[in-house]
């Protein structure tokens, strides 16, 4: 186990120094540590990792066209199998009723009325369910499930969503995959405007349930149609939240998006990241985020701003030393701690040419904040941060070209 400052709570390592008995980070320059900890043995069980789920939640209310919906999901079936044969898969439809299929073996469980708003009932009928079997030894029952379905009545989004990770809970790095064209209008999570209070606590739900998701291992992933509305900003959030895709696709593209975000890329769960900052006072000296799930070519760029009264004395300085501590759990259930430790080099815009910038850095960031902005409603917001990054981009062109 790393050794931890029992005041700012930074880790000691071979950078450190200690100051009026307080761990300074990285106090040589130049030099970077990255080091993992694991413990001697584990309080979790250990889980294969063939043992993920993948679970369908498809859309077959009224507004959806079944007919694409089975030649989508065979397809994406027939994938899996090919490529994942000891991967765990499971159906779940919703209309006017959920309807949880799993494997397609046993008898479906069917949600509806009073069902439909009663979250921890749901969320209970979905752990309880039967354990998926491996798609090679379900296909067929599946494919017989998918070619069943009619379309028909109202768009149980919400209720549905929940059940679908209550089922994927049980397996951490599991994925949810969630097919719709429409607007949730019954049940938990609905989005018509009849009802105030329905409405008032829609997001509370979505919020709810990607939090839940993230605490069980488990990511999501929305497919809408384009030209439909089906309200992305909280829809889509259950995915932002989660680590998952949000695609706006079309009927030529639907499977291939569904293709790639079945992919088992779960690379750890659980995941947290804590930044610490030098020469803060005791209780604003970090900043923790809860990332939840991790994947193949996840990016995380965090940003932040030297107080005024401190700038001076920053610019004096060449480097300025940082320690990231990320704290998650493999895929076999071992619980792991990674520490880095590092110096970074501290220069105003005047000292920075652009090929000393990173633009790569840059443009995820803002990428990322444009997004997480645009999904929340705020798109004026976004397009100011798009200039901010554009003006600071050529304010940093303009001071190396004129310093020639």
């Amino acid at each position: 186990s790393p050794v931890i400052c029992g005041k700012c709570s930074a880790a000691l390592s071979c950078l450190s120094s200690l100051q009026q008995n307080r761990v300074c980070v990285g106090q040589r320059a130049g030099v970077h540590t990255d080091d993992l900890y694991l413990p001697s043995q584990s309080d979790d069980d250990y889980q294969n990792l063939e043992d993920t789920l993948v679970v369908f939640c498809v859309d077959i209310s009224g507004s959806m066209s079944v007919t694409t919906e089975v030649c989508v999901q065979e397809m994406a079936l027939s994938t899996l199998l090919q490529e994942s044969p000891h991967r765990r898969v499971a159906l779940v439809t919703f209309s006017d009723e959920v309807v949880i299929y799993g494997d397609g073996t046993s008898t479906p469980l069917t949600l509806r009325d009073w069902g439909l708003v009663d979250y921890d009932h749901i969320w209970e009928q979905g752990v309880s369910y039967s354990i998926p079997h491996c798609i090679a030894e379900t296909h067929q029952q599946l494919v017989h499930r998918i070619k069943e379905l009619k379309e028909h009545g109202a768009t149980s989004l919400g209720p549905a969503a929940l059940a679908s990770v209550a089922m994927a809970s049980r397996y951490p790095g599991s994925k949810v995959i969630l097919c719709t064209d429409g607007k949730a209008n019954i049940g938990l999570g609905t989005m018509e405007e009849t009802s105030s209070l329905s409405s008032s606590l829609t997001p509370y739900f979505y919020q709810q349930l990607a939090k839940q998701a993230v605490g069980s291992g488990v990511i999501i992933s929305v497919m809408t149609f384009e030209g439909t509305d089906c309200s992305l900003a909280d829809v889509g959030r259950l995915a932002d939240t989660t680590g998952g895709r949000v695609n706006m696709v079309s009927i030529g593209t639907v499977a291939t998006e569904i293709q790639l975000a079945s992919i088992d890329n779960v690379l750890a769960t659980g995941v947290t990241a804590t930044l610490y900052f030098p020469y803060e006072d005791e209780n604003n000296h970090k900043l923790v985020r809860t990332i939840g799930n991790v994947t193949k070519g996840l990016e995380l760029t965090i940003q932040f701003a030297v107080k005024p009264e401190f700038m001076g004395v920053f610019l004096k300085r060449d480097t300025l030393p940082f320690q990231l501590q990320l704290s998650f759990k493999t895929r076999d259930l071992q619980k792991v701690t990674r520490i880095i430790t590092e110096q970074r080099p501290v220069a105003d815009s005047s000292r920075i040419s652009t090929g000393s910038l990173n633009m790569a850095v840059l443009g995820v960031h803002c990428a990322q904040l444009c997004a997480s902005l645009t999904m929340e409603g705020r798109v004026q917001e976004a397009q100011r941060q798009l200039k901010a990054q554009q003006d600071l981009v050529d304010q940093i062109r303009y001071d190396s070209l004129t310093s020639l």
